[in-house]
């Protein structure tokens, strides 16, 4: 059972990557536009599934000590890692003045490191429950929605065809299947593996939140509707994962 939601989660998030195509007609501006607002609901929701689903549920696993917060930390320097050395970032904006893009090659190599850690999240948490799992899928979807067009439109901007951006965004999609694979695989062998992951999975969402999220909404210098836009859509997305663990109840 834990093997068929884990793998039916990780091909739904690799799908998202076709996404892209949908916002090909969209008009530039209104596109920034929109991809902010998704942001602005992925904060949201990265940062409630953190501290409403994970941490509290780590606490409870591991205990209150040290060790617990030290995973936490772990998680945040493993992404400030990725990001770091294999200058790798969340591209959700397709372009902008200050928002400069690493070139194709370098982006789609970045994105498999991604989507294979967002693997292994997905696998080590449903390992722990199916309800946990589910919580960080759906905070995996909604920072992988404007993510995915974001990416697309940088294929698209680097001289990519319509048809192969979208092959080659799949085939990085699919490095979450290994990913999640391999934490199911390597789980049940090494019992402690799933519930270290819970904490460093808490610090990772944490880390992709506040360094690289909530960093591209403060840019947009738009009116005080726009900015209450942004804020209402960060709320709603804590409110989702909070509704969660009513539903849970």
């Amino acid at each position: 059972m834990v093997w068929f939601y884990a793998l039916g989660s990780v091909v739904l998030v690799s799908v998202i990557s076709f996404v892209g195509i949908f916002f090909l007609s969209v008009d530039r501006a209104k596109l920034n536009r929109m991809l902010l607002i998704l942001v602005s609901f992925a904060i949201g929701g990265l940062t409630g599934d953190a501290f409403i689903h994970l941490i509290p549920e780590a606490f409870e696993e591991l205990g209150t000590g040290l060790s617990t917060s030290l995973f936490i930390i772990v998680g945040v320097l493993i992404f400030f890692s990725v990001e770091k050395f294999i200058r790798w970032r969340h591209c959700h904006i397709p372009t902008s003045g200050g928002h400069v893009h690493p070139v194709a090659t370098l982006n789609l190599m970045g994105e498999a490191v991604h989507n294979f850690i967002d693997g292994v999240l997905i696998g080590a948490t449903y390992l722990v429950s199916i309800p946990l799992g589910l919580t960080t899928t759906l905070a995996v979807i909604l920072h992988e929605i404007p993510q995915e067009v974001g990416d697309f439109g940088v294929l698209v901007h680097a001289g990519f065809p319509v048809k192969r951006a979208l092959f080659y965004n799949f085939m990085v999609a699919l490095t979450a299947v290994f990913g999640t694979v391999l934490a199911l695989a390597v789980g049940p062998v090494l019992k402690s593996f799933s519930l270290i992951m819970i904490p460093i999975t808490a610090g990772g969402f944490i880390y992709i939140a506040g360094a690289d999220l909530v960093p591209q909404v403060q840019e947009e210098c738009g009116s005080a509707g726009i900015s209450f836009s942004h804020f209402s859509a960060i709320v709603l997305g804590i409110a989702l994962m909070a509704a969660l663990v009513l539903l849970e109840g």
